[in-house]
Parts: C-alpha cells; structure tokens; sequence
C-alpha cells in the first residue's frame, strides 16, 4: 500500500512539474519496467519501419523512455524523409554512413561520416540523401510530452 501512494505522489508530483513549465494538459502514463533484457536493444531489419524514402527502426521511442527518443534512420539515394520543417523540440543527428546535405535556416551544407548536426528549437530544418549510396544516420529528440 505504502508503495502505491509513493508512485501516486511520484506521477502527481511530474504532472504539475509538467504543467508549470509547459503550460499543457498531462495525461499521466506509466512507465514500463526497466529491465537488462529490455534496455539493450540490438537492431532488427525485420523490427523496422519501411518509410517513402527508406526505413527507421526505433530504438528507444517515446512509449519506452522518460524524454528522450532515439532512432535510426535509413534514407536512399537522392531521397530524403521529408521536406524541412520546424518543432519545439531541439534535435539532433549523427552521420554513421553515406553523405547528407543538412539545411538549416536557409543554409545548406553537404556533411559525412561521423558528423553531428544539432537543430535548435523552432529552427527550420531538414537532411536529405546527397550520396550514391545509402545514407544512415540517427536522431535523438527530447519528446515534449
């Protein structure tokens, strides 16, 4: 019993905290439990979501995590997942493989490999495949919730 109060007053306390600084209704949800079993989690082409442009595959999204989410995405050639547009949430990416053209604000560069590429808050944005081959990069975004 002692328990069930403590978790009460845990989500309670997170829904005001939540409401005082965004200023938006919370529906409270339960977080899963964290295990070693599902806290690793190995990539799985059969586990990936097939998109216009490619495939993402989640591995950490938004159902799993306290704030943060992580996925991967594959983009073919020449393609990109979709035309630039703006959020809330900050975000960024990191270049594992092939040549991504970043816009930013009205400004394009052409980046690599082993390459972070940070996108403000409300910036306007988008990455798109500039390479022969396929380009795969990942995203971390806060989910604002």
């Amino acid at each position: 019993m002692e328990k069930a109060k403590t978790h009460i007053a845990t989500i309670a306390i997170s829904m005001i905290t939540y409401q005082l600084g965004y200023g938006q209704k919370v529906v409270a949800k339960e977080q899963p439990a964290y295990t070693i079993e599902n806290c690793v989690n190995e990539f799985d082409i059969n586990k990936a979501k097939e998109t216009k442009s490619g495939y993402q595959y989640w591995f950490a999204d938004k159902n799993f995590t306290q704030e943060n989410t992580l996925k991967m995405s594959i983009v073919a050639p020449v393609k990109s997942t979709h035309a630039p547009h703006r959020h809330p949430e900050e975000e960024f990416f990191y270049i594992l493989e092939g040549k991504a053209a970043f816009y930013l604000d009205g400004k394009t560069v052409e980046v690599g490999p082993n390459t972070s590429l940070y996108c403000p808050p409300n910036a306007e944005h988008g990455i798109s495949n500039s390479g022969l081959t396929d380009l795969k990069y990942l995203v971390i975004k806060k989910d604002l919730r």
